[in-house]
This record gives C-alpha cells, sequence and structure tokens, in this order.
C-alpha cells in the first residue's frame, strides 16, 4: 500500500457533495446521500446520518461494511446517530448497488467473489482500491461541519472490521479510535487454511486450480492487505471482538490483529459465539466504550 496509499486518489479528488434524502421517513434524523472521491478519483456512495437539528460538530463514526453487502437503505443504519453521532456508512466499490468498480479486470485466472481479482499483482488487486477508499473517506468526514475531527472513530464487521484496522494503521492521527469486530483480512493465509465458510474459501478454489505454484505469490499479494501488516502501524486506541466458534473469521485470525495491534487495545471474546459475535450485546460494548473514552456526544 505505500505509506500514503491516498496521495494520488487525492490528487485526483474532488470536494465532496452533500445532499439531503427527501422522502427520508425517519423524524429524529437527519439523513443524506453523501458522494466523495475514493481510488482513482472514482465517486463512492455513502451515507450521512445526524441528530436532527444538530448544530455543533459531532463524535462521528465511521461504519465500513461487511463482505459483497452495500450501504443498502438509510434505515439500515440508525444506532449511532440515534446515540447522538454523526455516523458516516461508506458503500464498498463493485459490492453495493451504488458505487461502481470502474477496474473490473481481475487477471486471467480469478475465481468467484473479490479475494482473488487481481491477485497475482497487489497494485491491480481489488483491495487497493477499496482500502484506499476508505482512507479517503475520513478525509471526507473531516471536510463536513458537523464531523469534530478531532473525535473520528472507524468501524466494522467481519470485512468491514478488517477495513477499520486497514484505516486504523493508515490514517494516523486522523482517527480517535477503532471497532473492529470479527474482522476479515487478518491472518489471510492462516484464514485459508482454516476457515470452513467464505470468503476464505474463494483463495482455497483458487488454489485447488492453480496450486502449488500459485500459492506463493497469491499469498504475496493478499500480504499487502492483511490487517495484521496494518495493526503493526495502528495508533489509536481499539475495542475489537471476536467470536470464538466463528467459522468465516476463525479466532486465530482475529487474535493475531488483534496482537499485533500497537496503540491501546482491548478486546471481547464471545466465547458460542458464531460469525455474528456478540449480536447485540456489541453496540452495547460499544458505546459503553466510547463514552469511556470521553468520545460520547455531549448531552442535551
Amino acid at each position: 500500500m505505500g505509506s500514503e496509499p491516498g496521495r494520488p486518489a487525492r490528487a485526483a479528488g474532488r470536494a465532496p457533495e452533500v445532499r439531503p434524502v427527501r422522502d427520508s421517513p425517519l423524524t429524529t434524523l437527519d439523513t443524506y446521500d453523501l458522494r466523495f472521491s475514493g481510488w482513482g478519483g472514482h465517486p463512492v456512495a455513502a451515507w450521512l446520518l445526524l441528530p436532527s437539528q444538530a448544530e455543533e460538530p459531532l463524535p462521528t463514526v465511521i461504519t465500513y461494511l461487511g463482505y459483497s453487502g452495500g450501504r443498502g437503505l438509510v434505515t439500515d443504519h440508525l444506532l449511532y446517530a440515534s446515540a447522538g453521532y454523526a455516523h458516516l456508512v461508506v458503500d464498498s466499490r463493485g459490492q453495493g448497488h451504488d458505487t461502481p468498480d470502474p477496474h473490473p479486470d481481475a487477471g486471467p485466472h480469478w475465481v468467484h467473489g473479490y479475494m482473488t481479482r487481481g491477485i497475482e499483482d497487489p497494485h491491480a488487486h481489488y483491495y487497493r482500491r477499496l482500502v484506499t477508499d476508505c482512507v479517503l473517506a475520513v478525509d471526507a468526514a473531516r471536510s463536513i461541519p458537523h464531523v469534530d475531527p478531532d473525535r473520528i472513530v472507524v468501524q466494522g464487521a467481519s470485512q468491514g472490521g478488517g477495513l477499520a484496522v486497514a484505516v486504523a494503521g493508515l490514517a494516523g492521527d486522523g482517527i480517535a479510535g477503532a471497532l473492529p469486530d470479527v474482522p476479515f483480512l487478518c491472518h489471510v493465509r492462516r484464514g485459508a487454511e482454516t476457515a470452513t465458510e467464505g470468503p476464505y474459501t474463494e483463495i482455497v478454489d483458487y488454489l485447488r486450480r492453480h496450486a502449488p505454484h500459485a500459492a506463493e505469490r497469491a499469498f504475496s499479494t493478499l500480504a499487502h492487505f492483511d490487517g495484521v501488516h496494518f495493526a503493526r502501524r495502528a495508533t489509536a486506541p481499539a475495542l475489537f471482538s471476536a467470536g470464538l466458534m466463528d467459522p468465516v473469521c476463525p479466532p486465530s485470525t482475529v487474535l493475531a490483529a488483534y496482537q499485533n495491534y500497537a496503540g491501546e487495545k482491548d478486546i471481547r471474546e464471545w466465547p458460542f459465539a458464531d460469525h455474528a459475535g456478540g449480536r447485540g450485546a456489541t453496540a452495547v460494548e460499544h458505546l459503553r466504550w466510547l463514552r469511556l473514552r470521553g468520545l460520547a456526544p455531549t448531552e442535551r
């Protein structure tokens, strides 16, 4: 990824565009369609949700999404704004309906999904573009008047958790905290060796067709986007979570990123949980942790 993955994209970018969602059924939240420049200057869609009539700059949560999911409907994302935060929900290029990936060339040997798109060259891999989008979402958030630029937290589960770890490692002092839940894209080789459900199994399918000669090149490419390496660069405090019976992101992969995370950190381990982790209890842990870190909104 390099030390400044967003630099070329920043040069190609434009100021974010924010438009009210005119037909929103929500009465206690103000909702906006946000478009900002991502990798290559490509437009990336996001939702922005704010408590109604908010005036002062707010602590802000940026959410990255799970694998193969887009930003969906604005009504899918009510928690953080309802708790008084500004909330930015970032679409995943090519995975949602609102953000296309203008560089779909996956190389000659990819299999289904996104893990093997460009797997023979880290410069061409899909996650180079998506991780850059996610870093630039922090830039976009900082330009919004209702966002307190000193209290931005990145959050996500599964793929979104892995992206939160990546941004924590790449954004430096640009964020105040990270909330990666059951993060994907961490210790990728271990995930391919032990996960019994996708998306790591996409790598296995690829290697069954092209192994043994393709394995080292594939994992060399994927190492550029591995959360273990990003975690070593992270300085913001973080709260991780892991499901100890997770077949998608095995707990050993999550713990590898957690143990290598350089910033202040804590983790919630859910002993009998699958990939859903702590389910609704996770949100309670998030809000409590944010308040203890001084990242909660001022009570009205």
